[in-house]
């Protein structure tokens, strides 16, 4: 190597390190390779190095005005070349592309502040809120500034106690009174839910605004709590929906008492008669009942007056109803307790009734039901009184019209699919005025008869007799409100 003596001379000398590798012929070839192997790197990057400048020097003589002047600078230009192996500075690095943020959260409208809130900052809000500050209905809007400015429910009850669920509650409300007050609602009725009345108003959410008006004045008539709140609001909203149903037409759409009447005259025909549960339920209709038809539509019924001579088929025994009742959309979901029975078709015939598993248990903590053996339709109802009396050996039979049925069916409903629900455990035909399921001759497929027919043709035994008739949900829209009725 290169040494520089005090005098300034350059004289050779060797390093300790190239003495020491000189005395071992091995380290002396390793050495070699290695400085030849990085005499050629530093070749190509002086080549590529000197390439560019040249170019970058031809584009400046043969396009710049002082070309030679530009050429002379490139040439006397020094320059140090390194021979790492980093990319090229001449090369331009590739940014890796940003990643747009698609998702945004949610924020809903802002709700208008009451005045003596709308100048606080969001301490102010959230202390208001932890320590109840006024009347609900005017700390509910502040849950929904909050929102608004990024907050979240789990966060919002971590810092005021309110949970998930009350806020939503509050919220709510809130616009549901907001709706009343916009509706004129008296306001004798509206001050009558400024002390814990979020709970009563939110009941009556998916009613019109029309609708809350005349509910609200009700639920404060009849000091409704929150339970009472909900039975109205389901009845009303269920009203139009059960067009077609016996004595539908004897109560008034627009009285939140007769909807509310119908509701128990209706469930009345659900359990078996005479039965306590069925007087109670007529007893509370007509409690309840604001017109003189639909008052004695009820009493009829309780004193054993309301079927006419179509309706007496639906009599089993003696005084004894077969009960038809139409399922509503979510009823088994809000059922307390259901049943799960096996599922046939009246087309396959009795074979298929035969076979069907007998007995369904429920076991464990979480009732898992558990069958005697495999079948492939199951349909899960709710625990109705003549099902939840029925024990062992329940099964469905499905029809694709109400037409099978023995007795005169309403205009309605003829044409709809129904499911006949049979007790096999009674299966010998006893009562004349009973309804059994048989296999019939002349029809391939299962009909419904009553036990006096099933005599004369000499048929002692059934398949099982039939205590209950469930029609599919409907969605009626002629009666649906339109948009402009509700809030």
């Amino acid at each position: 190597m290169d040494c520089i003596d005090p005098s300034g001379n350059t004289i050779t000398c060797a390093s300790i390190e190239e003495q020491g590798s000189s005395s071992n012929p091995n380290n002396k070839r390793k050495k070699d390779k290695v400085e030849g192997k990085e005499r050629r790197m530093m070749a190509l990057s002086v080549s590529s190095v000197v390439k560019s400048l040249y170019f970058s020097g031809n584009h400046s003589r043969n396009h710049g005005p002082n070309r030679n002047h530009s050429f002379k600078h490139n040439k006397q230009h020094s320059f140090s070349v390194s021979a790492s192996l980093n990319p090229s500075p001449y090369i331009p690095r590739s940014k890796p592309p940003q990643q747009q943020q698609l998702y945004q959260p949610f924020r809903p409208p802002p709700s208008p502040l009451p005045s003596q809130f709308a100048t606080l900052d969001t301490a102010g809000r959230i202390e208001v809120l932890a320590n109840r500050l006024g009347t609900w209905h005017e700390y509910a809007p502040l849950i929904s500034s909050l929102i608004q400015d990024g907050f979240t429910p789990p966060s919002i009850e971590e810092l005021t106690g309110i949970s998930g669920v009350e806020q939503n509650r509050l919220v709510v409300a809130a616009q549901v009174r907001e709706s009343l007050q916009q509706s004129n609602t008296d306001p004798d009725v509206l001050s009558a839910f400024d002390t814990s009345g979020a709970e009563i108003l939110y009941e009556i959410r998916l009613l019109s605004a029309s609708q809350r008006s005349a509910a609200a004045r009700y639920i404060v008539d009849n000091k409704f709590d929150g339970k009472g709140a909900q039975n109205l609001a389901r009845a009303m909203k269920d009203f139009p929906g059960r067009r077609g149903e016996k004595g539908w037409e004897s109560f008034d759409y627009t009285l939140p008492g007769d909807c509310l009447s119908f509701m128990y005259y209706r469930q009345s025909r659900e359990h078996k008669n005479p039965s306590d549960q069925r007087t109670s339920a007529l007893e509370q209709a007509l409690k309840v009942a604001v017109t003189e038809k639909a008052k004695n539509t009820v009493l009829e019924e309780l004193k054993g007056e309301g079927d006419t001579d179509e309706e007496k088929g639906n009599e089993v025994g003696r005084g004894v109803l077969v009960p038809v009742v139409r399922l509503k959309y979510g009823e088994v979901a809000e059922a307390t307790s259901v049943i799960v029975l096996p599922v046939c078709k009246a087309e396959k015939g009795e074979k298929e009734v035969m076979e069907a598993p007998f007995e369904c248990r429920s076991e464990g903590e979480f009732r898992i039901v558990r069958a005697e053996k495999a079948w492939g339709s199951w349909v899960v109802l709710p625990r109705w009184e003549p099902v939840a009396t029925m024990g062992r050996g329940g099964v469905v039979v499905s029809f694709v019209d109400a037409r099978i049925l023995p007795w005169k069916v309403n205009r309605y409903y003829k044409e709809e699919p129904i499911l006949v629900v049979a007790d096999r455990e009674n299966t010998e035909v006893v009562a004349d005025d009973g309804f059994y399921l048989a296999k019939v001759d002349g029809h391939d497929g299962l009909m419904v008869q009553r036990g006096s027919a099933l005599k004369e043709n000499g048929v002692k035994e059934s398949l099982g007799m039939v205590v209950l008739v469930v029609r599919p949900p409907k969605d009626d829209t002629d009666d649906q409100l339109s948009d402009e009725d509700w809030n």
